[in-house]
């Protein structure tokens, strides 16, 4: 019996073990979704951008306040593009992971640098970005995004000191 006990135990143990579900992968179908996205913002294809958003989506950069659609997303990034003579990801610094967290919930991760170059004075900015995307029925539902624009802001108010100045 006691054999038996231990047998059962042990079976148990090696099943619970067997967890064939991927929870964390560089190759999915969502990560290309995300690679497209990101192609489609550096080339600034909106309408083919928001394509992929379900409608509903909740885009959050920077802010847990700030909730943007898929539909602001034009109006956002060309607002913030407009000091700018270019501005994309550079090619050969992006990373692409995904995953499936405790919940079920599927995200892909994307870290990578974007460089733009100011219209004014040609400075080249360079700023780390993470973006979180989490996928349902292969449509972005949330983005979450975060970088650092302190060397942005301190380089455009030095622009307007220099332009004040020289009035």
């Amino acid at each position: 019996m006691k054999k038996l006990l231990i047998l059962g135990l042990a079976i148990i143990v090696l099943a619970s073990c067997r967890n064939n579900n991927k929870r964390y992968t560089q190759n999915s179908p969502e990560i290309e979704t995300v690679k497209t996205v990101i192609n489609h913002y550096d080339y600034q294809n909106w309408d083919s951008l928001v394509t992929h958003y379900a409608d509903t989506a909740k885009i959050y950069y920077n802010s847990r306040k700030n909730i943007l659609s898929p539909k602001g997303l034009q109006k956002y990034h060309s607002e913030n593009d407009e000091s700018f003579s270019t501005r994309a990801f550079e090619d050969e610094n992006r990373e692409y992971e995904m995953i499936e967290d405790n919940n079920g919930k599927s995200w892909v991760n994307f870290w990578g640098l974007w460089k733009g170059n100011l219209e004014l004075n040609n400075k080249e900015i360079v700023i780390p970005v993470h973006i979180t995307y989490q996928f349902i029925d292969g449509k972005i539902v949330n983005e979450y995004g975060y970088w650092n624009t302190s060397e942005l802001v301190l380089e455009l108010q030095n622009i307007e000191v220099n332009i004040s100045t020289d009035d």
